[in-house]
């Protein structure tokens, strides 16, 4: 029970001249008021230091006021690669304009699934995030089916999937680094992909071999070597390439961390880069430019990604329909490997 003194709603609301329901839907985070309006209330609310009763609200709009940025990945995968922290960074600084709390989740077992799951059809969350899903994973259906709302980073698995997503242009962009690769007088031009249970490895493979068709080289599989996104991943991956192709002189890698690995690897084996061997990497993220030698990659514009995530949730958590799948452009960042 707020003091006599305490500033109330119907304040707020005689303050900026409007209604008392125009002043709640401003303050439960509402999109469906004028700009004039809402302006005119969150002045009004600042001069009161008027503070909005959380619990009460959740009462009224049936909402948490938080969504959920779910990472299907391990904990430790999450802090070693730079994508996902990209990914939180855009989407917070959308959500916190709307005073919507994010929770970053992070699922690598059963039993987390579940409990996240309990914890979703609890209420406690108004939608989720969805980044780095593998396969045809039931969880984006899982909370749709609990109505949630739900978005995806990245093309789902499965075409005929109804959840809405955002993407950056991974066919393009493989294209364009195979491309370079071949014009810059490479013959014997490989690659290290990312999982093939995830829409993104298999879309810059798609690309990678689309660019060697139009430069009539015929794709094989001996110039293919999967890897896991992984440091690691990419160091055994381009071990793999070299131990049957000798000869190899041109190397796009599905993502940068993978590209750390490859660079590893070439130097391990004596091949230098890019002397004997150019490299050409996918995301920009922040170690490209510090590697040694610095790479050569396809920016993707990964917070920009994450911002249109979050809009595309708020629009649904609005009650609106679930927005069209939007694709981001990509371009060639020039180093020093290729």
């Amino acid at each position: 029970m707020p003091s006599p003194s305490a500033p109330t709603l119907e304040s707020v609301a005689a303050r900026a001249g409007v209604s008392r329901a125009t002043a709640g839907r401003v303050l439960a985070g509402s999109t469906k008021v004028s700009p004039a309006a809402r302006e005119a209330v969150l002045h009004a609310a600042a001069e009161l230091r008027y503070v909005t009763n959380q619990a009460a609200r959740a009462l009224v709009t049936r909402r948490s006021g938080s969504v959920a940025l779910v990472v299907v990945e391990p904990v430790e995968r999450f802090f070693s690669d730079s994508y996902f922290p990209l990914v939180l960074s855009g989407a917070q600084s959308v959500l916190a304009q709307r005073e919507v709390q994010l929770v970053l989740v992070t699922l690598s077992t059963a039993a987390e699934r579940e409990r996240f799951e309990r914890y979703a059809r609890g209420g406690h969350v108004d939608g989720a995030i969805l980044v780095s899903v593998h396969g045809p994973d039931p969880l984006p259906d899982h909370l749709r089916e609990a109505g949630i709302p739900v978005v995806l980073s990245g093309r789902p698995y499965d075409d005929a999937s109804a959840v809405p997503w955002v993407s950056a242009d991974n066919v393009g962009g493989a294209r364009v680094a195979a491309r370079h690769l071949l014009e810059s007088g490479c013959r014997r031009v490989a690659t290290v992909t990312g999982p093939m249970d995830m829409r993104v490895g298999q879309d810059r493979l798609a690309g990678f071999e689309e660019e060697l068709r139009a430069h009539r080289r015929r794709p094989s599989r001996r110039l293919v070597a999967t890897g896991d996104f992984s440091v690691a991943g990419g160091r055994a991956a381009t071990e793999e390439l070299l131990g049957r192709l000798p000869d190899l002189d041109g190397l796009f890698v599905a993502n940068d961390l993978m590209a750390a690995g490859a660079l590893q690897a070439l130097a391990a084996a004596g091949r230098s880069v890019p002397g004997d061997v150019r490299v050409v990497g996918f995301d920009d993220a922040p170690l490209a430019a510090a590697a040694t030698p610095p790479l050569t990659t396809v920016h993707q514009p990964v917070v920009e990604m994450g911002r249109e995530l979050a809009r595309m949730l708020l629009v649904m958590v609005d009650g609106s329909p679930a927005p069209a799948p939007v694709v981001v452009g990509t371009e060639l960042v020039r180093r020093a490997t290729a």
